[in-house]
């Protein structure tokens, strides 16, 4: 990061450009109340870009919804959601469009509120300067400290710190000179390659558009001036070609065209290209747009291409020259902004979406988390709503990727939570985890089917789920012994004995509880594949766990029992004494106590070991793989 820099405003006029230079796109963010919104509403009316209607509009709305009296309220011209208006704050990301003799502009107003950190980031991952407001009678806060370290993560390089309120501050030096210090400390750490302070008050306009006569001490340019000569080109075209393909079109069997948006690089017929997944090559036949084919494209162009051979190639494979290919791996280490209420939980299944692409992957390892306030990193487990951690992420299947330094596009991902379909997280990835590069799946001579087919017998899980104390184990028991009668070939495993062995670092946190059902998952998929019908009694209290396992060994080999019994019945039982303890506050994070269960929502099997004898729930599970044809294969 370079030190603070003041340019003189003569100098800079007599650099103008005699040409417009490229648009910028430019995000507003910082703390809620900075007057975010406020200078962008004061930009476009100083540049006389409010048209008259929208003028008599926004004069009407101040007296409706505004803070400044019979004054106009510019805050009101970009807070269009009326949410937004009667509390006062940006919700959403608000773009606006605007230019000047010497430059185009496209503006993202991002929210403020630690609630909405989300819609920032959002506006962060495509902005190439960030304008970070801060209020001069209150100075750097957390969120601004928030704000900051995500512009950094998600590659903005150029920052202007906007100290916004000097009126409320008498235009005082001494103030302005304090927050740009506290500041330099903060970037220090953060990968802004320039910083330009300068102080604001975006009610009134000083240094907005014009010099203000207010602080005579600036010597420097006004915000506008400064982001029409703003230097932030990058090599975007320049960079190795990056397509990653987000759409398939086979119009015929003679027509099969592979469409997406150039993320960089540029690429002309007759070029040599790889999909990095297969590692295939072939050459460009063509390259089709909107308007008809084309010779040559470049970024950020969408574009089909056809390939002069037959080449495997789907959604979510990224196109690249062979020269320059991006990573292919399954692990990778990533910084991860979480947006969830609900933590993050090392081990559980996420979708991913990278690159057009959808696949399961969890986050295996949290390095560290980051104190935004101090920079400090500190150990952690899991992470909280707008906690920033760098992580250890694996992929169901091998992904091709960039670090985001090298390319925000490819490097870029989100988390998805997979009950609710709610964005979890957004990811940065840092580099790919080489560790794993020298390890292949071995080819087996002898395949689960076979197995099964010698033991005469369908391969399952039969996964029992349910409160402590409804019977899952003793049904379980059950269960295998008829089955065993039958000569089924069987293994039992039980919640209680995992953690005798396997599972016994593992205590009863939410944490630790994904992660002993992963493994658990791990191991009744092994079994499965020795062709051994698995039956495992686990509490299992989240169906994302119980959804996890049931994809890792397959739709059609997983059977959910969910064994259903009220939690009165179950206390009153208490056969173990656990539930005494844990409402005593003996044990904690006991299921049914002070941590919940999730009840199935579709199981294979639901039954009441309340309303009928663990014997007669045995044999009904007996006939129901009868019916289904997976005993005497």
């Amino acid at each position: 990061m370079t030190a603070p820099f003041i340019a003189d405003a003569e100098t800079l006029a007599k650099a103008q450009p005699s040409r417009p230079r490229p648009t910028l796109r430019v995000l507003t963010c910082g703390s809620v109340d900075d007057g975010k919104s406020t200078l962008v509403g004061r930009l476009l009316y100083e540049r006389q870009l409010i048209f008259d209607d929208q003028l008599a509009a926004l004069r009407s709305d101040s007296l409706r919804h505004g803070t400044l009296g019979e004054e106009i309220d510019f805050a009101l011209l970009v807070d269009g959601l009326e949410a937004e208006r009667e509390q006062g704050i940006t919700i959403d990301v608000a773009y606006r469009y605007f230019s000047t003799p010497a430059r185009s502009f496209i503006l993202a107003d991002a929210p403020g509120h630690e609630q909405y950190t989300r819609n920032m980031a959002t506006g962060a991952s495509n902005a190439e300067l960030a304008i970070l407001l801060v209020d001069a009678r209150k100075g750097l806060l957390t969120q601004t400290r928030r704000h900051a370290t995500i512009a950094s993560l998600l590659g903005v390089r150029h920052i202007v710190l906007a100290v916004n309120k000097m009126d409320l501050v008498d235009y005082d030096e001494a103030v302005f000179e304090r927050i740009v210090g506290e500041f330099e400390s903060v970037a220090a750490s953060l990968a802004f390659r320039s910083v330009e302070a300068i102080p604001i008050s975006a009610r009134d306009g000083d240094n907005v558009v014009a010099d203000s006569a207010n602080m005579p001490w600036r010597d420097g340019p006004s915000l506008l001036t400064y982001l029409e000569n703003a230097d932030v080109e990058t090599d975007g075209g320049d960079a190795p070609l990056r397509l990653p393909v987000q759409w398939v079109n086979r119009r015929s069997d003679a027509f099969r065209g592979f469409a997406g948006a150039i993320a960089s690089g540029r690429l002309q017929v007759g070029d040599e290209i790889v999909a990095a997944a297969s590692g295939r090559k072939t050459t460009i036949a063509r390259i089709v747009a909107m308007g008809g084919d084309l010779f040559s494209a470049a970024a950020p162009d969408s574009v089909m291409v056809t390939f002069a051979d037959e080449i495997d190639a789907s959604r979510g494979d990224v196109l690249c020259h062979p020269t320059n290919r991006p990573n292919v791996a399954d692990q990778f280490a990533a910084h991860l902004i979480w947006m969830s209420d609900e933590s993050l939980l090392p081990g559980r299944s996420y979708l991913m979406k990278i690159n057009g692409r959808s696949l399961a992957a969890s986050v295996t390892d949290i390095k560290h988390k980051l104190d935004v306030d101090t920079g400090a990193k500190s150990a952690a487990k899991t992470l909280s709503l707008n906690e920033i951690g760098f992580c250890n992420v694996a992929t169901a299947a091998p992904v091709a990727f960039d670090s985001y330094d090298e390319n925000r596009t490819t490097g870029a991902f989100i988390l998805i939570d997979r009950f609710s379909n709610a964005t979890a997280a957004a990811g940065i990835i840092a580099f790919p985890l080489r560790r794993a590069t020298n390890i292949h799946l071995q080819e087996q001579s002898v395949s689960k089917a076979t197995r099964a087919r010698l033991k005469h017998q369908t391969p399952a899980v039969l996964w029992f789920t349910g409160l402590s104390g409804a019977g899952k184990s003793t049904i379980a028991n059950l269960v295998e012994s008829k089955l065993v009668e039958r000569h089924a070939h069987t293994l039992m495993l039980d919640g209680d004995n995992v953690r005798h062995g396997l599972n016994k670092d593992l205590g009863f946190t939410e944490a630790d509880r994904v992660e002993n059902i992963r493994r658990v998952g791990e191991v009744a998929k092994l079994m499965v594949d020795a062709g051994l019908i698995v039956l495992c009694a686990f509490i299992s209290p989240f169906r994302a766990e119980r959804r996890m396992v049931r994809t890792l060994v397959g739709e059609q080999e997983f059977i959910e029992i969910f064994i259903d019994a009220p939690l009165d019945v179950c206390k009153e039982r208490d056969p173990k004494g656990l539930y005494k303890r844990a409402l005593a506050g003996e044990i904690k994070n006991f299921t049914g106590v002070d941590q919940p269960y999730e009840a199935p929502e579709f199981p294979e099997l639901k039954v009441s070991s309340a309303e009928r004898s663990a014997e007669a729930i045995a044999d009904q599970i007996i006939a129901y793989l009868e019916a289904n044809g997976m005993l005497g294969v």
